[in-house]
Protein backbone atom coordinates (compact mmCIF):
# COMPACT_ATOMS: atom_id res chain seq x y z
CA UNK A 1 0.00 0.00 0.00
CA UNK A 2 1.47 3.72 -0.84
CA UNK A 3 2.18 5.74 2.23
CA UNK A 4 0.03 8.69 0.93
CA UNK A 5 -3.13 6.11 0.95
CA UNK A 6 -2.20 4.32 4.44
CA UNK A 7 -4.43 5.90 6.35
CA UNK A 8 -4.32 3.73 9.11
CA UNK A 9 -1.98 0.86 10.32
CA UNK A 10 -2.52 -2.69 8.54
CA UNK A 11 -4.08 -3.42 11.68
CA UNK A 12 -4.74 -0.95 14.26
CA UNK A 13 -5.51 -1.91 17.70
CA UNK A 14 -9.01 -0.30 18.80
CA UNK A 15 -11.26 -1.95 21.40
CA UNK A 16 -14.60 -1.25 19.50
CA UNK A 17 -17.12 -3.71 21.57
CA UNK A 18 -15.64 -1.08 24.76
CA UNK A 19 -17.75 1.43 23.28
CA UNK A 20 -20.60 -0.84 21.27
CA UNK A 21 -22.78 -0.17 23.83
CA UNK A 22 -22.94 3.39 24.29
CA UNK A 23 -22.96 3.60 20.26
CA UNK A 24 -26.16 1.22 20.26
CA UNK A 25 -27.92 3.31 22.88
CA UNK A 26 -27.42 6.41 21.11
CA UNK A 27 -28.37 4.85 17.89
CA UNK A 28 -31.78 3.43 19.48
CA UNK A 29 -32.31 7.00 20.78
CA UNK A 30 -31.71 8.69 17.38
CA UNK A 31 -34.01 6.31 15.72
CA UNK A 32 -36.69 6.89 18.25
CA UNK A 33 -36.58 10.64 17.74
CA UNK A 34 -36.30 9.98 13.88
CA UNK A 35 -39.55 7.92 14.07
CA UNK A 36 -40.95 10.94 16.42
CA UNK A 37 -39.89 13.48 14.06
CA UNK A 38 -41.71 11.76 10.57
CA UNK A 39 -44.96 11.59 12.41
CA UNK A 40 -45.02 14.78 13.97
CA UNK A 41 -43.11 17.06 11.16
CA UNK A 42 -43.94 14.86 8.05
CA UNK A 43 -42.01 14.47 4.98
CA UNK A 44 -41.16 17.42 2.37
CA UNK A 45 -43.09 15.20 -0.33
CA UNK A 46 -42.29 16.23 -3.59
CA UNK A 47 -44.99 15.87 -6.92
CA UNK A 48 -43.70 11.98 -7.38
CA UNK A 49 -45.97 11.28 -4.25
CA UNK A 50 -48.19 14.47 -3.91
CA UNK A 51 -49.21 14.85 -7.52
CA UNK A 52 -48.27 17.91 -9.19
CA UNK A 53 -46.47 20.27 -11.48
CA UNK A 54 -42.65 20.94 -11.72
CA UNK A 55 -41.79 23.46 -14.15
CA UNK A 56 -37.79 24.56 -13.95
CA UNK A 57 -37.34 28.27 -15.84
CA UNK A 58 -34.11 29.58 -16.49
CA UNK A 59 -34.62 34.04 -17.26
CA UNK A 60 -33.23 36.34 -19.67
CA UNK A 61 -30.95 38.29 -16.16
CA UNK A 62 -31.33 37.82 -12.74
CA UNK A 63 -34.91 36.23 -11.62
CA UNK A 64 -37.43 38.40 -9.88
CA UNK A 65 -39.01 36.07 -7.67
CA UNK A 66 -41.63 38.73 -6.61
CA UNK A 67 -42.64 39.58 -9.90
CA UNK A 68 -42.95 35.65 -10.95
CA UNK A 69 -44.79 34.49 -7.74
CA UNK A 70 -46.91 37.78 -8.82
CA UNK A 71 -47.82 36.51 -12.01
CA UNK A 72 -48.33 32.98 -11.09
CA UNK A 73 -50.62 33.66 -7.86
CA UNK A 74 -52.50 35.53 -10.68
CA UNK A 75 -53.89 32.75 -12.22
CA UNK A 76 -55.69 31.41 -9.22
CA UNK A 77 -54.27 28.08 -9.53
CA UNK A 78 -54.35 26.66 -6.04
CA UNK A 79 -51.49 26.48 -3.83
CA UNK A 80 -47.33 26.58 -5.44
CA UNK A 81 -44.36 27.35 -4.59
CA UNK A 82 -40.73 28.99 -6.25
CA UNK A 83 -37.59 28.06 -5.60
CA UNK A 84 -34.32 29.99 -6.52
CA UNK A 85 -31.51 27.46 -6.81
CA UNK A 86 -27.89 27.73 -7.87
CA UNK A 87 -27.44 30.11 -11.27
CA UNK A 88 -29.85 33.52 -9.85
CA UNK A 89 -31.40 33.09 -13.32
CA UNK A 90 -32.73 29.41 -12.48
CA UNK A 91 -36.16 29.17 -10.68
CA UNK A 92 -38.43 26.22 -9.53
CA UNK A 93 -42.31 26.55 -10.27
CA UNK A 94 -44.05 23.85 -8.11
CA UNK A 95 -48.04 23.33 -8.39
CA UNK A 96 -49.73 20.84 -6.40
CA UNK A 97 -52.03 18.63 -7.88
CA UNK A 98 -55.26 20.60 -9.26
CA UNK A 99 -56.86 17.63 -10.96
CA UNK A 100 -56.24 14.65 -13.52
CA UNK A 101 -53.09 14.57 -16.21
CA UNK A 102 -55.22 17.34 -18.63
CA UNK A 103 -56.11 19.49 -16.20
CA UNK A 104 -52.28 19.96 -14.92
CA UNK A 105 -51.16 20.31 -18.48
CA UNK A 106 -53.73 22.83 -18.82
CA UNK A 107 -51.65 24.13 -15.76
CA UNK A 108 -48.67 24.18 -17.94
CA UNK A 109 -49.85 26.32 -20.49
CA UNK A 110 -51.57 28.71 -18.22
CA UNK A 111 -48.00 29.62 -16.39
CA UNK A 112 -46.03 29.40 -20.01
CA UNK A 113 -48.85 32.40 -20.94
CA UNK A 114 -48.50 34.20 -17.93
CA UNK A 115 -44.67 34.15 -17.86
CA UNK A 116 -44.45 35.01 -21.92
CA UNK A 117 -41.24 35.26 -23.60
CA UNK A 118 -37.89 35.27 -22.76
CA UNK A 119 -37.98 32.43 -20.47
CA UNK A 120 -36.55 28.81 -21.10
CA UNK A 121 -38.02 26.32 -19.87
CA UNK A 122 -35.55 23.56 -18.85
CA UNK A 123 -37.68 20.70 -17.09
CA UNK A 124 -41.56 20.25 -17.37
CA UNK A 125 -42.72 17.06 -15.01
CA UNK A 126 -46.40 16.38 -14.36
CA UNK A 127 -47.92 13.92 -12.35
CA UNK A 128 -51.54 13.02 -11.51
CA UNK A 129 -52.64 11.55 -8.25
CA UNK A 130 -53.52 8.34 -9.20
CA UNK A 131 -49.94 7.82 -10.29
CA UNK A 132 -48.19 9.31 -7.23
CA UNK A 133 -50.38 7.36 -4.49
CA UNK A 134 -49.18 4.37 -6.74
CA UNK A 135 -45.85 5.74 -6.87
CA UNK A 136 -45.65 6.25 -2.76
CA UNK A 137 -46.92 2.37 -2.41
CA UNK A 138 -44.24 1.42 -4.99
CA UNK A 139 -41.62 2.93 -3.04
CA UNK A 140 -42.55 1.55 0.41
CA UNK A 141 -42.68 -2.06 -0.92
CA UNK A 142 -39.64 -1.85 -2.72
CA UNK A 143 -37.62 -0.97 0.26
CA UNK A 144 -39.43 -3.55 2.49
CA UNK A 145 -38.44 -6.21 -0.19
CA UNK A 146 -34.83 -5.01 0.00
CA UNK A 147 -34.85 -5.69 3.64
CA UNK A 148 -36.65 -9.27 3.79
CA UNK A 149 -33.98 -9.94 0.42
CA UNK A 150 -31.25 -9.07 2.86
CA UNK A 151 -32.23 -11.33 5.66
CA UNK A 152 -32.95 -13.96 3.28
CA UNK A 153 -29.24 -13.63 1.53
CA UNK A 154 -27.88 -13.33 4.74
CA UNK A 155 -29.58 -15.79 6.43
CA UNK A 156 -28.65 -18.71 3.66
CA UNK A 157 -24.94 -17.60 3.51
CA UNK A 158 -24.26 -17.29 7.39
CA UNK A 159 -26.48 -18.21 10.27
CA UNK A 160 -29.98 -16.27 11.72
CA UNK A 161 -28.06 -14.15 13.84
CA UNK A 162 -25.66 -12.86 11.39
CA UNK A 163 -29.12 -11.76 9.45
CA UNK A 164 -31.10 -10.18 12.23
CA UNK A 165 -27.73 -8.01 12.68
CA UNK A 166 -27.40 -6.80 8.83
CA UNK A 167 -31.18 -6.11 9.01
CA UNK A 168 -30.82 -4.04 12.37
CA UNK A 169 -28.40 -1.97 10.63
CA UNK A 170 -29.87 -1.96 7.79
CA UNK A 171 -33.13 -0.24 9.57
CA UNK A 172 -31.43 1.83 11.76
CA UNK A 173 -29.52 2.89 8.17
CA UNK A 174 -32.60 3.80 6.68
CA UNK A 175 -34.49 5.25 9.36
CA UNK A 176 -32.10 7.62 10.50
CA UNK A 177 -31.76 8.74 6.75
CA UNK A 178 -35.70 9.39 6.63
CA UNK A 179 -35.65 11.02 10.08
CA UNK A 180 -33.10 13.42 8.43
CA UNK A 181 -35.41 14.53 5.86
CA UNK A 182 -38.12 15.36 8.15
CA UNK A 183 -35.73 17.73 10.71
CA UNK A 184 -34.66 19.16 7.05
CA UNK A 185 -37.17 19.63 4.71
CA UNK A 186 -35.67 18.71 1.73
CA UNK A 187 -37.65 17.27 -1.03
CA UNK A 188 -38.34 13.56 -0.68
CA UNK A 189 -39.34 12.02 -4.13
CA UNK A 190 -38.08 8.70 -5.84
CA UNK A 191 -35.11 9.69 -6.74
CA UNK A 192 -34.33 9.72 -2.56
CA UNK A 193 -36.04 6.02 -2.68
CA UNK A 194 -33.46 5.22 -5.07
CA UNK A 195 -31.24 6.58 -3.20
CA UNK A 196 -32.20 4.62 -0.03
CA UNK A 197 -32.10 1.33 -1.90
CA UNK A 198 -28.97 1.89 -2.91
CA UNK A 199 -27.59 2.92 0.60
CA UNK A 200 -28.90 -0.54 1.51
CA UNK A 201 -26.14 -2.30 -0.77
CA UNK A 202 -23.56 -0.20 0.42
CA UNK A 203 -24.50 -0.52 4.02
CA UNK A 204 -24.95 -4.24 3.26
CA UNK A 205 -21.50 -5.06 1.71
CA UNK A 206 -19.58 -3.17 4.53
CA UNK A 207 -21.77 -5.63 6.61
CA UNK A 208 -20.35 -9.00 4.75
CA UNK A 209 -17.00 -7.99 4.73
CA UNK A 210 -16.99 -7.27 8.18
CA UNK A 211 -19.18 -10.93 8.64
CA UNK A 212 -16.98 -12.80 6.61
CA UNK A 213 -13.91 -11.94 8.65
CA UNK A 214 -15.52 -12.34 11.66
CA UNK A 215 -17.15 -15.91 10.39
CA UNK A 216 -12.99 -16.92 9.50
CA UNK A 217 -11.76 -15.77 12.69
CA UNK A 218 -14.37 -17.45 14.68
CA UNK A 219 -13.49 -20.52 12.62
CA UNK A 220 -9.48 -19.79 13.67
CA UNK A 221 -9.91 -19.38 17.36
CA UNK A 222 -12.55 -21.08 18.91
CA UNK A 223 -10.74 -20.87 22.40
CA UNK A 224 -11.08 -16.70 21.71
CA UNK A 225 -13.94 -14.95 23.11
CA UNK A 226 -16.19 -13.79 21.11
CA UNK A 227 -15.91 -9.67 21.94
CA UNK A 228 -12.09 -10.26 21.19
CA UNK A 229 -12.64 -12.15 18.08
CA UNK A 230 -15.16 -9.56 16.84
CA UNK A 231 -12.75 -6.31 17.62
CA UNK A 232 -9.62 -8.40 15.82
CA UNK A 233 -12.41 -8.65 12.50
CA UNK A 234 -13.43 -5.19 12.37
CA UNK A 235 -9.25 -4.00 13.07
CA UNK A 236 -8.38 -5.95 10.11
CA UNK A 237 -10.94 -4.79 7.96
CA UNK A 238 -10.61 -0.99 9.00
CA UNK A 239 -7.91 0.23 6.53
CA UNK A 240 -10.23 -1.09 3.52
CA UNK A 241 -13.24 0.54 5.09
CA UNK A 242 -12.66 3.75 5.57
CA UNK A 243 -10.11 4.00 2.22
CA UNK A 244 -13.37 2.21 0.21
CA UNK A 245 -15.54 5.20 2.27
CA UNK A 246 -13.55 7.76 1.75
CA UNK A 247 -13.00 7.49 -2.38
CA UNK A 248 -17.01 6.92 -2.48
CA UNK A 249 -17.57 10.29 -0.49
CA UNK A 250 -14.74 12.32 -2.78
CA UNK A 251 -17.11 11.39 -5.82
CA UNK A 252 -20.39 11.82 -4.12
CA UNK A 253 -19.05 15.80 -2.75
CA UNK A 254 -18.13 16.60 -6.19
CA UNK A 255 -21.80 15.31 -7.48
CA UNK A 256 -23.33 17.03 -5.12
CA UNK A 257 -21.44 20.52 -5.95
CA UNK A 258 -21.22 20.11 -9.54
CA UNK A 259 -24.45 17.94 -10.67
CA UNK A 260 -26.69 20.94 -10.47
CA UNK A 261 -30.00 20.82 -8.32
CA UNK A 262 -31.43 17.90 -9.98
CA UNK A 263 -29.01 15.28 -8.22
CA UNK A 264 -28.74 17.37 -4.86
CA UNK A 265 -31.52 14.95 -3.39
CA UNK A 266 -29.73 12.26 -4.63
CA UNK A 267 -25.96 12.85 -3.68
CA UNK A 268 -26.60 14.27 -0.03
CA UNK A 269 -28.58 10.95 0.52
CA UNK A 270 -25.45 9.26 -0.94
CA UNK A 271 -22.95 11.04 1.09
CA UNK A 272 -24.81 10.72 4.42
CA UNK A 273 -25.92 6.81 3.82
CA UNK A 274 -21.93 6.17 2.69
CA UNK A 275 -20.95 7.40 6.54
CA UNK A 276 -23.83 6.17 8.22
CA UNK A 277 -23.67 2.58 6.63
CA UNK A 278 -20.36 2.21 7.50
CA UNK A 279 -21.14 3.38 11.15
CA UNK A 280 -23.64 0.83 11.39
CA UNK A 281 -21.65 -1.82 10.04
CA UNK A 282 -18.63 -1.44 12.92
CA UNK A 283 -21.28 -0.74 16.18
CA UNK A 284 -24.39 -2.15 14.85
CA UNK A 285 -24.38 -5.17 13.02
CA UNK A 286 -21.17 -6.51 14.63
CA UNK A 287 -21.90 -6.32 18.45
CA UNK A 288 -25.37 -7.58 17.65
CA UNK A 289 -23.46 -11.10 17.06
CA UNK A 290 -22.41 -10.82 20.70
CA UNK A 291 -26.03 -9.99 22.39
CA UNK A 292 -27.41 -12.68 20.19
CA UNK A 293 -24.58 -15.27 21.25
CA UNK A 294 -23.59 -15.80 17.84
CA UNK A 295 -22.31 -19.70 16.42
CA UNK A 296 -21.40 -21.35 13.93
CA UNK A 297 -23.04 -24.55 12.64
CA UNK A 298 -20.05 -26.53 12.22
CA UNK A 299 -18.64 -24.84 15.47
CA UNK A 300 -19.44 -27.73 18.20
CA UNK A 301 -18.00 -25.93 21.52
CA UNK A 302 -19.85 -22.61 22.99
CA UNK A 303 -17.93 -19.99 22.80
CA UNK A 304 -16.98 -17.52 25.91
CA UNK A 305 -18.54 -13.40 26.55
CA UNK A 306 -21.60 -13.33 25.42
CA UNK A 307 -21.72 -9.56 26.65
CA UNK A 308 -20.43 -6.70 25.64
CA UNK A 309 -18.32 -5.52 28.88
CA UNK A 310 -18.93 -2.15 29.81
Amino acid sequence: MFPLVKLLPVEPNIDFMKWARLAFIASSVAMLVSIVAVFTLGLNFGIDFKGGTLIEIRTQGPADIAALRKKIGALKLGSFELQEFGNPRDVLIRVESTGDEQAQQEVVRKVKKALGPGVEYRRVEVVGPKVSGELARDGVIAVLMALAGVMLYIWFRFEWQFAVGAVAALVHDVTITIGIFAFTRLEFNLSIIAALLTIVGYSLNDTVVVYDRVRENMRKFKKTPLPQVINKSINQMLSRTILTSVSTLVALISLYVLGGEVLRGFTFTMIWGVIIGTYSSIVIAAPLLIWLNARLVDTEEPREGAKVHP
